[in-house]
């Protein structure tokens, strides 16, 4: 892979709230960071678009990504539930000249920090606790009772992996989070953002 812009991975528990520390960030032009959109074959949920919210493909379609090294990582997150990173959407980022930003599971955020440790910024979103997001996971109410408790059974593992990453946001207080993050990463692309009074 030809080099380019920076990466950001925000890495989680389910549930933790990466998901919109990573739409608040990308909404600040600074930082100019671009989406990288994860390839899986798991169904669709909802609204979610093909292109926008994944790519969505089939289980012998990932498979084949797979034996042609298309991926920059890959996992089978849940049994024949794959997620992973294809090369050609990053270089793709990185030829618009954005830092790509990723929200991704603990592992594959690991694997791609390994491959490109000089360009990477690996952050971990740390929930106040295990109870606190089997509740959050509740309250979405999308999953069944099963998903959930499989969830909440991951979570304890990925809470390990924290040490591993470069920084750890406490998501505890959003409004805190969302600005701790916004700060981290415009430190890393050498942005410079608003003070707190500002924004």
């Amino acid at each position: 892979m030809t080099e380019g812009g920076k990466l950001i991975i925000f890495s989680a528990p389910s549930g933790s709230g990466k998901t919109t520390i990573v739409r608040h960030l990308l909404a600040q032009p600074e930082l100019n960071l671009a989406f990288s959109v994860s390839a899986t074959s798991r169904p669709k949920r909802g609204k979610e678009k093909d292109g926008e919210h994944y790519y969505f493909m089939t289980k012998s379609e990932f498979k084949n990504h797979i034996k042609n090294d298309d991926f920059l990582e890959w996992e089978e997150v849940y049994r024949d539930c794959f997620y992973g990173t294809l090369k050609s959407e990053v270089e793709r980022l990185w030829a618009e000249g954005k830092n790509v930003i990723f929200d991704i599971d603990v592992v594959g955020g690991l694997r791609i920090k390994k491959k490109f440790p000089e360009e990477t910024l690996a952050v971990f979103v740390k929930p106040p606790s295990v109870d606190e997001l089997k509740i959050r996971l509740k309250k979405r109410s999308t999953e069944s009772e099963d998903k959930i408790n499989m969830r909440v059974a991951k979570a304890s593992v990925e809470m390990a992996t924290a040490p591993q990453f470069d920084s750890i946001i406490k998501n505890y207080d959003l409004d805190i989070a969302l600005h701790e993050a916004h700060q981290l990463v415009a430190n890393y692309v050498g942005a410079s953002i608003p003070s707190l009074e500002e924004e």
